[in-house]
């Protein structure tokens, strides 16, 4: 299934995307990650698609996660532009439910900065919980996958060595359009993430070159924190990132930044400067 979550008539629902139209699961659980909670994802069936896709606006696919975790420097050729040392480990720092932006809505560039970065990625939800997961089962904890834009106020991460303001500015994590569920993406590893601005690929590359896999995240993630239904694991973007770029190429009021990976959706959004 390809879920959504969206804002019809003044109220928030969910449903799964058929075409350019919605069958509203509402009536079956207040939000997608209640469904996920109570494991009904299964049921959520005999529902026709009625709602326009042009009637409702988008929502992240979680709009409120519990947890959002964030892998850095995941792939070989983003670790060299970087100039990051090899770990052991998967380098993991957080984001907030309220740096989430849908699908169409723009990223905030905010007034503290011009150094806005776009950083396309591969988001995994959890749609088991769990601690202490072992690797070998942590696929089974997934409920599905969804483009992610990690975008980032690079001097504001770069103030020390920890990069939580950088990554926590409001509206700047674009998240969606769909959360496709796994059943439907058999192997992750043959995905490709693309990321393009204004129309033109800055980013491009396979899943499968991830430095750590998706089990091996999970597990280490797990080993910490207890994970939940609805929590988001954004897998890390490949190498090409504007702040390494010659000149830096920041984002702009008036761009339009888009993460592509065929078989999970098209997330697109424009640059805004806040209100």
């Amino acid at each position: 299934m390809r879920l959504i979550s969206f804002l019809h008539d003044g109220k928030s629902g969910f449903g799964a995307l058929s075409g350019d139209r919605i069958a509203d699961f509402s009536a079956q659980a207040p939000d997608l990650k209640s469904a996920l909670a109570a494991g009904i994802l299964a049921d959520l069936t005999g529902v026709e698609p009625t709602i326009p896709l042009s009637a409702v606006t988008l929502l992240p696919p979680i709009p409120s996660p519990g947890k959002i975790l964030c892998v850095g420097h995941n792939y070989e050729t983003h670790r060299q532009e970087t100039g990051r040392a090899k770990v052991a480990n998967p380098s993991i720092f957080t984001r907030f439910a309220d740096t989430l932006v849908a699908s169409g809505q723009p990223i905030l560039r905010p007034r503290h900065s011009t150094h806005l970065d776009f950083e396309g990625e591969l988001a995994v939800v959890i749609g088991r919980g769990g601690r202490d997961i072992a690797v070998a089962d942590a696929l089974s904890h997934v409920a599905g996958y969804a483009c992610f834009n990690d975008a980032s106020v690079r001097d504001w991460q770069w103030h020390t060595q920890q990069f939580t303001p950088g990554k926590n500015f409001p509206g700047t994590g674009g998240f969606g359009p769909v959360l496709v569920t796994a059943d439907d993406v058999p192997d992750y590893r043959a995905l490709t993430v693309t990321t393009r601005l204004n129309g033109q690929v800055v980013q491009s590359q396979p899943t499968a070159e991830m430095i750590f896999s998706i089990p091996t995240i999970i597990a280490y993630i797990s080993a910490f924190t207890p994970l939940s239904p609805g929590d988001v694991i954004a897998t890390g973007t490949p190498g090409g990132v504007g702040a390494k770029r010659e000149p830096p190429l920041w984002m702009k009021p008036g761009d339009v930044v888009e993460v592509d990976i065929p078989g999970i959706g098209l997330l697109s959004n424009p640059i805004a400067d806040v209100a």
